[in-house]
Order: C-alpha cells, then structure tokens, then sequence
C-alpha cells in the first residue's frame, strides 16, 4: 500500500488562457485513475490548482501582493469572489471522484490557514486520514495577520507541508498541463526535450507566464518537488493528460516523466 500526495495542475484541469474555463474530460480521466489505485488500497490525499478559477482575478486585483488602501473595497470583494470560485472548481474535481465511487472531504484553505509560503499556520493533521475518504485541498486566498489583511497560499507550498509532515508518504506526484515533466528548455522551443531526472541542486530553464500565474509556475515547483525530495523517496513530474502513468509508476516505479532527487 503506497500514500500518495498529489497535485493536479491548476494548468492541466483548466484552460488558464480563459476565465472558468474546466478541462472536464481530463477531470474525470484523472479521478478515475486516482479511484482505480484507490480500490487496488494506496491512500491519496490530493491537491488542486486554481487555473483559470483562480489566477486571472487575482492577478487583476493584485491579491498575492496584498491589501492597497486606494483600492481595499474592491479588493475584499475580489477575495470572497476568487474563493467562491475556487470552491465551484473543487466542487468539478468531488463530482468526478463521486462519479467513481470515491469519498472526498474537502478542506479549503480559506478556512484553516493563516499566512503565506512555507511558514503558513494551519493544522495539517486533518489530512492524516485512517479511513478510506481522500482529503482534498487547494491554492486559496487566505487571511494574514499583518496590514496586508490576505495573500495567496499556492498549492505548491501545501504539498510541501503535506508531504514532509505526514507521516508514511511514499510518493509525491506534480500532473503538469502541457508538457511530459521537466524539459531542457520551455515546451513551446524547437529542441526542447524531457529531463528524464532531474536533481535539485541544478538550475531549471522555464517560462513563467506572469500574465495568468500569480504563484510562481513551474520555478515554484522544481523548488517545491527539490525540497520534498529530501524526505519523500519517490518524486516525479509527469504529464497529467496522460494519467495512465501514474497508474504505471505506482505498479513499477518507472514510467515517461521527470524523476527528482536530492
């Protein structure tokens, strides 16, 4: 029996280019992966992106920088907005898993985070399940303690948190949207190819689309898949269009992806 933390790309389930905008046949393709191994008996706890839900209103009312006084009204608005949006996603990914037989328990951020990056509060023992519901959380807007009142908590950060302190994590899994995994240079380049494995003391070559991403992309990831692989044994990178190999991965330990190590 493995346990699996994984996050499902906010890239990968939407079209990020355009607002609410859901890839539902990779949704569903995904989930019924995730409840296939879950019948086989490996644990999940899962972790979603925002996409298009999330990072296009954020962006335009620059909460991942927090709250400015000429705009504050407007701002505040935008936050309820953004995590009313994010739950309509989530509620996307839980209608899927149903679909399959599959219990969820959603907890978003919103409501038991305080703080941003690695060094938010939170109590993460919720997700230390014994039974068989998957635990499910994402990329929010949360409360701060300081003037600037919220910020954006990535789902990056809580997959590192997630995977470093609960116990037993065997594997921990980033579905990225458009490519296989990590690549020598951005996946729209001629020549471009796939780092088969990847160590996290080298330097990454990426694109970060500063327009729609307000958490970091794929910079954010390789630091956050180097950082878990210090504790967690088993750390790829794979293309979540092709959920399949996930499925291969957990059976052989092998598959077409980016493998990380220390």
């Amino acid at each position: 029996m493995k346990k699996i933390v994984i996050k499902i790309g906010g890239g990968l389930i939407t079209d990020k280019s355009t607002f609410k905008s859901p890839r539902l046949d990779i949704i569903q393709s995904v989930a019924k992966v995730i409840a296939e191994l879950s019948a086989d008996g490996h644990k999940f706890i899962v972790i979603h992106g925002a996409g298009s839900y999330g990072h296009l209103e954020s962006k335009k009312w620059g909460l991942a920088t927090g709250a400015e006084p000429e705009r504050i009204d407007a701002q505040r608005k935008a936050v309820k907005s953004v995590r009313n949006d994010m739950l309509e996603l989530n509620k996307l990914l839980v209608d899927a898993f149903t679909n399959y037989d599959i219990q969820t328990m959603t907890f978003p951020p919103s409501n038991w985070v305080e703080g941003i990056g690695l060094n938010f509060k939170g109590d993460l023992s919720k997700f230390n399940r014994k039974d068989n519901i998957i635990p499910i959380s994402f990329g929010d807007v949360v409360d701060r303690k300081d003037t600037l009142e919220f910020g954006i908590l990535s789902g990056d950060d809580l997959m590192v948190r997630i995977s470093k302190e609960i116990p037993d994590v065997t594997h921990c899994i980033f579905l990225l949207g458009d490519t296989p995994g990590l690549m020598t240079k951005p996946p729209n380049e001629p020549e471009s190819e796939l780092i088969k494995c990847w160590s996290s003391s080298e330097h990454v070559v990426g694109t970060h689309s500063s327009a729609q991403d307000v958490t970091g992309g794929i910079f954010l990831k390789t630091a956050s898949a180097g950082e878990i692989c210090q504790k967690i044994p088993v750390v790829w990178m794979l293309d979540g269009r092709k959920p399949e190999r996930i499925t291969e991965l957990i059976s052989t330990g092998q598959t077409i992806g980016t493998k990380i190590i220390p």
